[in-house]
């Protein structure tokens, strides 16, 4: 029997006729159905955001802080059924579920920090003699309500960068989560529903996407922050007007690879950045160029790497690697496969569905139009190719229309200087894969990969406005 959700309006948890099945990825089975929110619901969210926002306006900094450190504590006390949770409705394995939800606890902590370092600055405006005995005061004030729509893949984390900036800045938030994912962000809503945050600054209203029109146009929200897929991000800023809008798009990451890398330790990074939560991540390593030098050595330590995963329930703690969202996108994987396979690539690994279960695949010589190539795969295939000239392979990662992060290994300051100059990302991460992130630092890219920037102190000022006070000392 299926346990029903309700959804959170504020302090109230309400049911409605029409519901959305929760599907396990693992077993296919509907274990749980959420309650949908319609228009009325989304309305009635708005008028309460709008009426919490006269009063966390105007919140002391202490209590913002206190409110983000609750949140932490509540998802602490709670961390086995946040990550199990996850791994039940995403397919993530509960390895990688519990570092999703340690994270988490770090996001708000942060959070809880950079509350009080949301500071301001004195200017000297005395700079001609008509403004003379005159001083400004610069601060950032929340703008007001904000509506977050986030992705299925950290349906904890990614809902946090959201939230915890919010919370510590004064703005309430209505959160719209990934239809595949709703029971973790509904979690996160009991747990806020016990801190001192005010009644209406935190909504959670699982809906339909033609229900959600006004998270997007009603002018009473002052900012919308979207995690997804590139048609409907460009189109939210195209239907958002005068609001503020973040997004975070995800990419085509690429990796180069010098011969004077540890290629063993690169190999490993670079499977775990390629197949993590099977390749599900906006900053998943899909394309790597190797120098032809050691091109055979590193492959030969790639494919070891490999065959270490273990597949399988990713509620079993020794999983590494578990099924995608659903069956249409292992689907869609194995098609651009094929696609690619007949254009003449070599498949070196993989390349075999079951279910929702794809095997993690790493292909050679895929021609430069093939979908698998051009577009985010977002599943668990690896390119890898030979190059042989360092500042060429920096113009072929630039030729995508993604742009988010990429990675470098190399110990050679002049070439990671360089490519940090020229790469067209948004984080260029050295000795590392693109796939590295920490919470606090600015997260999101360029071109098609996205507008704005998360990271606790970033989001904050993304959420902000600033605003001047000139004080005139003389009045002679």
């Amino acid at each position: 029997m299926t346990h029903k959700h309700p959804f959170m309006i504020g302090s109230e948890w309400r049911e409605t006729a029409h519901t959305l099945p929760v599907i396990n990825p693992y077993s296919q089975e509907v274990f749980a159905k959420v309650s949908l929110a319609g228009t009325a619901e989304i309305d009635g969210a708005i008028d309460l955001a709008v009426k919490a926002f006269e009063k966390t306006r105007t919140f002391p900094t202490y209590l913002r802080s206190r409110i983000c450190l609750q949140i932490a504590q509540g998802i602490e006390d709670r961390k086995e059924e946040f990550a199990e949770t996850i791994s039940k409705e995403s397919g993530k394995p509960l390895l990688y579920s519990r570092a999703e939800v340690a994270r988490s606890i770090s996001t708000f902590r942060i959070a809880a920090e950079e509350a009080s370092r949301i500071h301001g600055e004195v200017l000297h405006l005395d700079i001609t003699e008509s403004a003379k005995g005159k001083t400004g005061l610069v601060r950032r004030f929340p703008i007001g309500p904000v509506s977050g729509i986030s992705p299925f893949n950290f349906p904890l984390n990614l809902v946090a960068h959201k939230v915890a900036p919010a919370m510590a800045c004064g703005n309430p938030i209505i959160l719209k989560p990934a239809s595949s994912t709703p029971l973790t962000a509904l979690l996160l809503g009991k747990v806020v529903s016990e801190t001192d945050a005010v009644d209406g600054s935190f909504s959670v209203l699982p809906c339909k996407s033609s229900d959600a029109t006004a998270l997007v146009e009603d002018e009473r929200l002052k900012m919308v922050t979207f995690t997804g897929s590139p048609p409907i991000g460009w189109d939210i800023k195209r239907r958002a007007g005068k609001k503020k809008v973040t997004l975070e798009l995800g990419g085509n990451a690429g990796v180069i690879v010098e011969p004077d890398a540890d290629l063993d330790f690169a190999a490993k990074k670079i499977c775990f950045g390629a197949f993590a939560f099977s390749g599900q991540v906006c900053i998943s390593v899909q394309r790597t160029y190797v120098h032809e030098s050691c091109f055979d050595a590193f492959m030969d330590r790639l494919k070891r790497e490999v065959s270490l995963l273990k597949s399988g329930d990713p509620l079993d703690e020794t999983v590494t690697f578990g099924p995608m969202i659903d069956t249409g996108n292992a689907e869609r994987i194995e098609s651009w496969i094929q696609e690619a396979i007949d254009g003449g690539a070599q498949l070196i690994t993989g390349g075999k569905r079951d279910g929702a279960f794809f095997e993690p695949t790493v292909l050679t010589r895929v021609g430069s139009g093939q979908k698998i190539i051009c577009e985010e795969a977002f599943g668990p295939v690896l390119i890898v190719e030979p190059y042989n000239d360092f500042y060429q392979a920096v113009k072929t990662i630039n030729h995508s229309d993604f742009g988010l992060q990429a990675g470098v290994f190399t110990n050679q300051l002049d070439k990671a200087m360089r490519a940090f100059n020229q790469l067209e990302v948004g984080g260029v991460v050295l000795n590392d894969v693109p796939t590295f992130r920490v919470d606090n630092m600015p997260y999101g890219g360029v071109k098609d990969s996205g507008f704005g920037r998360e990271g606790l102190k970033y989001s904050i000022e993304e959420m902000t406005e600033i605003k001047l006070l000139v004080m005139n000392h003389y009045l002679d």
